[in-house]
């Protein structure tokens, strides 16, 4: 990513300089502890206090909890680079993580609370970071990047839906799938941006050969064609127009991951990961068109998205950014090569279980291995996001 700018004079806890120190690290921590706690509970063996059924608590947490989170480390951390703008630091950060911990304390109480109360609490976080966003974007004129709190403002509707169709109904089908559509839309939207620049940034530094292509009109194309499957099948999940809008799409954004050259890249890890996790983003729209035609469950395209492309995404995102942007080198500690093997062994294991292959043992060994990824994550990223930047005694400082 590009340097970031000079901070305000800042001398509070370094964890709190920039957006993706918390964030990232609350985005590791909650992905591998809710997954810990979703395994019991699923199973009738812990009880977790909120209103909403245990399924419908385990995808609002990894959407809105963990997603939210690792959505809103890199935004703040990628805004200031779009604007030239300085990054938001320091108690109006601390307002934002609060924000976020008081959403996922009421959500997890909310048989306590009620859930029109769990919703309002938890609907603040969003609100909050699309117009931190809007704000920022505004005032630096950037125009064309309006169109990522466009998608915030549906995340947000998308929460607030989630909360009462399941208190009003009992359940959040249409809302589980308005949310994730979103968030698939907001990661084929910055992935378009960042996987062929890093790429074609890495690439360019070793031999001439074949180049990423960069985002144009054929990207703007898959994202329409995907906004329209996704429409689809959030209003009508099963049949045949529904099915072949998204066997269609499946096939851009296969087009699309082909067109970045990630064949050239896989001796970086980090380079590598991200090309691997996009591919399960086109795996789960051709899975997905499948289910609409009744040949298999909905739960193994759901499983590619979710555990697949955001799980391998946002750990790919997470870690270089946290390098990146702390003065560290671009290079994949032993660590960091873990958390991808173990992200991508529960992504592949949770999606067959959903095909039907051994699903009781496959189920346990992706909610392990997925949740170890993240917990490994946290615990070797820590002291790269709560410490100051590699080789600086202070954080930089320029006038506000």
């Amino acid at each position: 990513m590009a340097p970031i700018p000079r901070l305000r004079a800042y001398d509070g806890p370094p964890i709190l300089s920039y957006g993706f120190r918390p964030f990232f690290l609350l985005a590791g921590l909650q992905a591998g502890l809710t997954m810990l706690v979703w395994l019991p509970f699923v199973t009738g063996h812990l009880d977790v206090p909120t209103a909403f059924a245990p399924v419908d608590w385990h995808i609002h947490e990894m959407l809105f909890g963990y997603q939210a989170a690792a959505i809103a480390g890199f935004l703040l951390t990628a805004i200031p680079n779009w604007t030239g703008r300085l990054p938001v630091q320091g108690k109006p950060l601390l307002w934002l993580v609060l924000a976020w911990l008081a959403g996922r304390l009421a959500v997890s109480g909310s048989a306590w609370i009620g859930w029109r109360l769990a919703m309002g609490i938890d609907s603040l976080f969003l609100l909050m970071l699309a117009g931190a966003a809007a704000r920022e974007i505004w005032a630096g004129r950037n125009w064309r990047n309006l169109e990522v709190v466009a998608l915030l403002l549906l995340l947000l509707a998308a929460d607030i839906a989630f909360h009462l169709e399941a208190g009003l109904r009992g359940g959040a089908e249409g809302a589980r799938r308005f949310a994730i559509a979103v968030v698939l839309m907001l990661v084929g939207l910055i992935a378009g941006r960042i996987v062929p620049s890093f790429t074609r940034n890495w690439l360019a530094q070793r031999d001439a050969g074949r180049m990423p292509k960069p985002f144009g009109g054929f990207d703007k194309l898959v994202l329409a064609g995907s906004a329209g499957a996704l429409l689809l099948w959030i209003v009508q999940p099963e049949g045949v127009p529904t099915g072949v809008a998204l066997a269609l799409a499946a096939a851009l954004h296969l087009a699309r991951l082909a067109r970045w050259a990630g064949e050239r890249c896989w001796r970086n890890p980090l380079l590598a990961i991200l090309h691997l996790g996009y591919l399960f983003l086109p795996l789960g729209f051709a899975l997905g068109a499948a289910a609409s035609f009744g040949r298999l469950a909905p739960a193994a395209g759901l499983h590619a998205w979710t555990a697949g492309c955001f799980g391998v995404m946002t750990l790919a995102v997470m870690t270089r950014a946290s390098l990146g942007h702390t003065g560290r080198p671009l290079v994949a500690s032993p660590a960091t090569t873990a958390c991808y093997g173990l992200v991508l062994i529960g992504s592949v294991a949770r999606v067959c279980s959903a095909l039907g292959h051994g699903p009781s043992m496959l189920l346990n060994l992706a909610g392990l291995c997925w949740s170890l990824a993240f917990l490994v994550f946290a615990l070797a990223y820590w002291p790269v996001l709560t410490r100051l930047r590699a080789g600086r005694k202070a954080p930089s400082a320029a006038p506000a």
